[in-house]
């Protein structure tokens, strides 16, 4: 089949971009997203484990898919589940653990203590932009003391390259001069607009921190899923999974792909990522491990990953390439309904392609009005 007629034959599979994407139709990708992962009590869980874990990730995930489909039933209900569970009942008070579930001896609880930043990160986000959307104070106060903490616990100032977020409170300094950094755990966006929503606090910082990061721990522009930081050393391959980019990674050419064509920034970090627009042209679909230090790949990485890579492709003008990408997405098994992760990065996508949402230049988000929105 030539491009051109796969270009055709998909605005024929996907109407919802041959029509008018002002209005607002219902997101049945939501809807099955609640029906396979969401429990009454506003639990994510992840059927993959065998613990049958939550996270503060896939909390804070679903938390911004509720507010994109206006769904506040589902968003008060996440909100809650979230602090009553991992916050020891007080959002005000603690940053959420990032792991709940089943241990061996049957208990239900929390398994690990230690926030994940990023999960905090799209927290304080869609708990801000909730609170503009709906004009609910509570959700305004929450971000701006979770948006507070974060800067207070989870940042830290690394010489050469100034203030630095860290992937949790604890655990990732094993060194006095060492640091174990994730790129992926700062999208640009979620940053613009915490510096918009609180200026002089310290996002600018950052900001600018997030950008030295992906630009100079990809020197052959593909993504690590995790660095190591020394200081008057610099960027180092990370000592447990070394130069790999994956399943952490993968999400950094998402959030590139999803940031306003006008931010300052997208137009760097796509021409310092081309390189994965390359891999995908060659084999048709991404691959599953890079190696961030001799540019190399292998594997084919899951669906999720089309999906995830989509708006990356279409933002790097490589249109063509991002159609076939969404055809593999149309085309996975029945079985991937339960597939978590590759899930969640199909919402991003899907939502982004659909002009569901659109992150502005500023980081905040563009939304059809509320009550356009409303779950069938």
């Amino acid at each position: 089949m030539r491009i051109s007629s796969a270009l055709l034959l998909w605005g024929l599979l996907c109407p919802a971009l041959a029509a008018d994407t002002t209005a607002c139709l219902a997101w049945p990708a939501w809807e099955d997203f609640k029906a396979t992962f969401l429990s009454q009590d506003g639990r994510v869980i992840d059927l993959s484990t065998p613990q049958q874990q939550s996270t503060s990730e896939g909390q804070a995930y679903a938390l911004f898919f509720a507010l994109v489909a206006d769904d506040r039933e589902a968003f008060a209900g996440l909100l809650q589940w979230t602090e009553s569970n991992l916050a020891q009942g007080d959002l005000t008070a603690h940053l959420p653990a990032w792991q709940w579930g089943k241990t061996e001896d049957g208990a239900w609880m929390v398994l690990d203590p230690n926030p994940a930043s990023d999960a905090d990160l799209w927290l304080a986000y869609s708990l801000a932009e909730a609170g503009e959307r709906w004009q609910i104070q509570r959700f305004k106060a929450l971000a701006a003391l979770l948006a507070a903490r974060i800067l207070r616990e989870e940042t830290v100032d690394l010489p050469g390259l100034g203030l630095t977020l860290l992937p949790a409170p604890k655990g990732f300094a094993p060194e006095p001069d060492y640091w174990r950094l994730n790129p992926s755990y700062m999208p640009i966006q979620l940053l613009r607009r915490l510096d918009d929503f609180y200026p002089d606090a310290g996002w600018r910082q950052l900001l600018a921190s997030a950008r030295q990061l992906l630009l100079d721990s990809s020197p052959h522009g593909l993504v690590p899923d995790w660095v190591a930081y020394r200081s008057r050393v610099g960027f180092l391959p990370d000592q447990s999974s070394q130069a790999t980019g994956s399943f952490d990674a993968i999400r950094v050419y998402l959030w590139t792909g999803l940031l306003a064509a006008e931010d300052p920034l997208q137009s760097e970090i796509l021409k310092h990522l081309e390189p994965m627009v390359t891999l995908v042209a060659r084999q048709g679909t991404p691959p599953l491990n890079v190696d961030s230090r001799q540019g190399t790949a292998e594997g084919t990485g899951p669906w999720g990953f089309s999906a995830a890579l989509a708006p990356f492709l279409q933002a790097a003008g490589a249109s063509e390439l991002a159609t076939l990408q969404w055809f593999r997405v149309q085309a996975r098994h029945p079985e991937a309904q339960a597939e978590y992760y590759n899930q969640a990065l199909r919402l991003f996508a899907e939502g982004w392609r659909d002009e569901r949402y659109r992150f502005q230049s500023d980081g905040s988000l563009r939304l059809p009005a509320a009550g356009t929105c409303q779950s069938p």
